[in-house]
Formats: C-alpha cells, structure tokens, sequence
C-alpha cells in the first residue's frame, strides 16, 4: 500500500509540472514551443492569461536559441505571445522571424522602442521608425508611442497600436490606403489624428475609445467606416463625405459629446447602433437616398429634438429612436411600410401620425411615451400589436381605425387618461390585458364581429361604468375578463335580440345590470351598430310572431309612428337600399 502511495505521489509530480509549464522550453527569459528545428516564442504556462508578467523591460528575439546542446532557428512569434505585458519598454525582433500571430502584442502599452535585425527579409523598421514593417506587404505590424510611421507603409495593420494609451498625435501619410481592425483601439491619449486622402477603408474598431480625440477630418478619399470604428470617440462634430457608401454597426455609438453629425447623399441605410448613446446628438437631417433607420440606430439619443424623415425612408427598425426623451415630434413620411418593435418605445413624442403607408406597427412601437397625447393611426393597418402603446399615460384619444382586425396583449395597459374607447366593428379579437390598469376608462364600446376577449382585458379599470357590446353572439371571455368591481358597477349595453343570451352566457352574466341597447343607428332594429339585411330578418321575425322573444322592443318602429307594423318594414327595406 505504501508504495502505490509513492508511486502516486511520483504521478502527482511529474503531472503538475507538465500543466504548469505547456511551453517546451524556456532560454534566457523567453519561452519556446519547438517543432523539429524551428523555435517559436510563446507565452509561459498554458495558457496566454496564466501570467501576464513573465516579459518586462527590455526584449531580444534572437535569430537562434540553445537548448541541452541543440540549436534551434526562431522563427515565428505564437498568437498573444506577449499578450498583457505592460512592463515591456522595448522589443527587438531578431533575423530569423518570418511570422508573428495575431494579437501577439496586445496592451503592450508602455512599448518606447522597437527594432528589427537589418538582415531579416520578412519585416524591417526602415528610417529607424519604432515600428515592425511586414517587407514584402509594406504593412505596419506593431507601433509603439514613439513611431513615425513611414512614407512607404501601405496599410496600418490590425491591433497595431492597441491600448497604446501614450500615443498623443497620428500623422497617416498619403502613402497609406487603409486603417486596420482595432489598430488604435483604446489609445485614450490620442488629441490629434490625420488621414490623407489616399485612405479607402477604416477598419471595425479602428479609433474606438480614442476618448480625447475630439476632432477628425474624414477624406473624400474613404468609402467604408467600419463597425464600432469611432465608438467612444471624444467627438463633437463629424462631416461624412459623399464618398462613403457604407457606415458600419456601431460606428459612432457613445460618441456623447456628439452635438452634430453631416451625412452623406451616398448611403442608402443608417446601420444598426450607428448612433447609439450619443446623447449630445440633438438634430439630424437624413439624406433622401436612406431607406431604412437600424436596428437601435439613434437609441439613447437623449438630446435629440428633430430628425427629418426623407420620403425615401420605408423602415423604421427595432428601438431605432427608443429612449429619445426630447424627441417631442417626429413627421413620419408616406413612404414608411414599417414600425418595428419598441421604435418609439420610451421617447417624449407628444403628437403622431401615422400615414396610411403604415401596414404594420410592432410590440411595444410607443410604449412608455408617457407624453403622448394623440396619435392618429392609419387606415392600411390590420393589427394592433402587443403593447403597442402601454403605459401611454397621457394619451387621451385613439382612433383605431376600421381597417384593424385583432388587438393585441396589452396593446393600451395602463393608458391612464382613455376616458371612451370604441372598438370598431372590423375588430374580431381582443387581447389579455389590453386596457388593464386604464384607471380612466368611463365606456367602451365593442364593436359587433369580437367573437373573443381575453383575460383580464378589462381589469384594474375602477372608472369603467359603461360596456357596450354590438355583438349579437355573445364573445368568449374568462372569468377575469371583466373582474367583478366592473360587473358590480358597470351597466352592460347588448344587442336587444341578444339580451337573454347575454343574462345566460358564461361570465357575461355576471354583469349585474344588463340591457338592450338603445341603438343611435337609425334602422339598427338587432342593436348590433349597423344598418343590414338582418335587422329586416329580426323585425319580420317579430312581425310574423316567429320569436317569442322579441316583444316591446321600440327600436321595431322604424317609422316613429308609434306603431310596430308592416310599415315600419317597408321603411326598413326602403333604408337598406338606399344605404347600399
């Protein structure tokens, strides 16, 4: 027993080491893997966050390493190699490198110098720039605060001045075509950046979080910003040139010093997050080319008091102006088709309308405006989505036009100042909770082809003593549909022909006072709201005796004569006629 404890105890030893130590070797401060004859650097243990001081100061790559006798040729720089060593002041790259992995130096930040061997053939500092050339592609690869870049760089390569907050100006010069990815990524000292004329592309991530930079000239030269490529920017202004056909996702998003922004005829979308959290952002004009507003793309923009909709634009997308608490007014254009969900959702709109180029409104479109007033919907839309206007406290009016067919869950919740709601007779479904918690609502009236309301649709409405139905079969409804303080307090108004359907309907019946409905429509004999062939059918019905139930109903004399008799039929049909 005691020696398998020692041989575990060997296991134990041997293992340990083994994961700690994942690099092959390690010669005068610098860790290896090795592959045959060739050396690659790496960082020490197993992984690139095990440490993140094991380089500091001042760093040699040789050509060649020594290990038990053996000699190896350096040859390549392993991906984050040096990731996170913030101690290293210097860096020369011996003869041998023909690679170096991405983000291999990532947040180096305290970098003053760095050299390449004038004899490797795959990357130089030419002009003694402090800075690792890739040779053959005349690309940047690795920049530190002290490097002049030179005339004969091509490209600034990906993450090459990453984090190097001690960078305080950048003079690109006309040589370069392009700004990598992430290539001056958080260098939050940077006061002063120039791009020549000769720059096409700015990379995803480009100058984001370059926090004091508060100024920048972008050249006509440039026809791609790229994704997040000013996020977080100290902007205060930016002109985008007619050249650019493309602004990323992101692009200036938490730009909050942000005030005025110029965009260019030559875009056809505002991307997705583009503005996102500027909140000194507070007017926008969109150029007539753009016909789509992002996902999110002016959200948070809490300074914001005008933007002008082109009669280009057809989209409105998700959350695209949510939270603008001082975007008061808008003038959506003829052309728009949608509203996605929460477009509106949270901003200070007061007054809107909706054109009749509106087919679609999503969840949640204006919920939370708690300034609205009034909004005029459109005659094209078909549905009321769900919570499309909940907690619109102000809101005071809605006209829901007959177009509409189905309102949604909680398309009203908690629209305090409803007083009178009519629901027109196009409208054959009602949502759960749809005007729950409207503390103001006195009537409503529930147009005449509703077949279902849902749950709690109605409740939390202390004020509500006024429920008209037009629908002579009774609509499904639940228990909660109407709680009990409505039915105890409310009178429900049906159909005269529906009265004794509605006393012996489940849940219906538990309104406590229940009558015909005196229709103001004249003709309207059923009490359903409108003049049709059925009020003829009910009023012939009554003439001939056919229903016991239809006596003493005075809406059966059409004519006011005082009498029900052949007569008032004749005037009935003669109305249907002319009605048609």
């Amino acid at each position: 027993m005691k020696q398998l404890f020692n041989i575990t105890l060997v296991f134990l030893a041997l293992l340990l080491p083994a994961t700690a130590a994942a690099h092959d070797i390690e010669v005068d401060g610098i860790y290896y893997n090795i592959n045959g004859n060739q050396a690659t650097v790496t960082f020490r243990g197993g992984t690139f966050t095990a440490y993140s001081d094991e380089y500091s100061g001042d760093v040699t790559i040789p050509g060649t390493v020594t290990y038990e006798g053996r000699t190896y040729t350096v040859s390549a720089i392993a991906q984050y190699a040096f990731r996170g060593c913030s101690g290293i002041t210097s860096l020369t790259l011996g003869n041998a490198v023909a690679s170096i992995g991405d983000l291999a130096f990532l947040n180096c930040t305290e970098m003053t110098s760095i050299s390449v061997d004038s004899d490797n053939p795959y990357y130089d500092s030419r002009n003694n720039c402090n800075a690792i050339i890739e040779t053959e592609s005349n690309t940047l690869v690795l920049g530190c605060m002290n490097t002049v870049i030179p005339n004969s760089v091509a490209t600034i390569g990906g993450y090459s001045f990453y984090g190097c907050i001690a960078l305080t100006s950048v003079n690109l010069p006309n040589s370069v075509t392009s700004i990598g990815d992430h290539s001056f990524y958080r260098c939050t000292g940077i006061t002063s950046f120039t791009i020549p004329n000769s720059v096409t592309a700015i990379g995803d991530w480009a100058l984001s979080t370059c926090s004091s930079l508060t100024d920048i000239n972008i050249p006509n030269s440039v026809t791609t910003i790229g994704e997040n490529a000013f996020s977080g920017c100290g902007l205060t202004s930016v002109n985008i040139p007619n050249s650019v056909t493309s602004i990323g996702k992101f692009a200036f998003s938490g730009c909050r010093d942000l005030a005025s922004v110029s965009l260019p005829n030559s875009i056809t979308s505002i991307s997705a997050f583009v503005f996102h959290n500027c909140t000194s952002l507070d007017n926008v004009d969109i150029p007539n080319t753009v016909t789509s507003i992002g996902n999110e793309a002016f959200r948070g923009c809490t300074s914001l008091t005008n933007i002008n909709l082109p009669n280009s634009v057809t989209l409105l997308d998700n959350m695209a102006f949510q939270g603008c608490t001082n975007l008061t007014s808008i003038d959506i254009p003829n052309s728009v088709i949608t509203i996605n969900s929460r477009a509106f959702d949270s901003s200070g709109l007061i007054d809107v309308t909706i054109p009749n180029s509106v087919t679609s409104i999503g969840e949640y479109a204006f919920a939370y405006c708690t300034g609205l007033t009034n909004i005029a919907l459109s005659n094209s839309i078909t549905s009321i989505e769900n919570n499309t206007f909940s907690s619109c406290l102000s809101l005071a009016n809605i006209n829901i036009p007959n177009s509409v067919t189905s309102i949604g869950d909680g398309a009203f919740t908690r629209c305090n100042s409803l007083t009178n709601v009519t629901i027109p007779n196009s409208v054959t479904s009602i949502g759960i909770v749809v005007f729950q918690s409207c503390s103001g609502l006195t009537s409503v009236t529930i147009g005449n082809s509703v077949t279902s309301i849902g749950n709690s649709a109605f409740s939390y409405c202390p004020r509500l003593i006024s429920v008209t139905s037009l629908a002579t079969i009774p609509p499904s409804i639940q228990s909660s549909t109407f709680p009990s303080d409505v039915t105890n307090q409310a009178t429900l108004y049906v159909p005269a022909t529906s009265l004794t359907a509605y006393q012996n309907a489940d849940y219906w019946r538990n309104f406590f006072s229940i009558q015909a409905n005196a229709s103001s429509e004249p003709g309207d004999v059923n009490g359903d709201g409108v003049l049709n062939v059925s009020d003829v059918t009910v009023l012939i019905n009554f003439l001939m005796g056919y229903d016991s139930t239809l006596t003493g109903h005075e809406q059966f004399d059409v004519n006011g004569d005082g009498e029900c008799n052949v007569t008032d039929a004749i005037v009935l049909i003669n109305m249907l006629i002319n009605s048609i």
